[in-house]
């Protein structure tokens, strides 16, 4: 039986099987082979310990995007100080 299951039904048998359910046994219970449950254990992580990774990577890209949103501010507000300085407005013209 060539069966598709979505990413959600996938994550909730690797839950259970990080809970200590045996894989053959939850092959039997929802009808898919050994290795679909490790090639998706491979692409779709452990289970339970994978949100904890998830929340981790997430916390950190969040961390990276404020830093990279503050270096663009300064460098803008540079350039905005090197325009003034040099008497020209934001369009590269010459103030009069």
């Amino acid at each position: 039986m060539n069966r598709r299951f979505s990413e959600e039904q996938i994550r909730g048998y690797l839950a259970e099987a990080a809970t200590g359910v045996p894989v053959r046994e939850l092959c039997a219970r929802y009808g898919f082979s050994d290795a679909s449950f490790y090639g998706w254990r491979i692409k779709y992580g452990q289970g339970a310990g994978s949100e904890v990774r998830d929340s981790r990577k997430m916390r950190d890209l969040q961390d990276e995007n404020a830093r990279l949103k503050s270096m663009l501010a300064d460098a803008l507000l540079k350039l905005e100080l090197l325009r003034n300085r040099h008497g020209r407005a934001g369009n590269g013209k010459e103030r009069n």
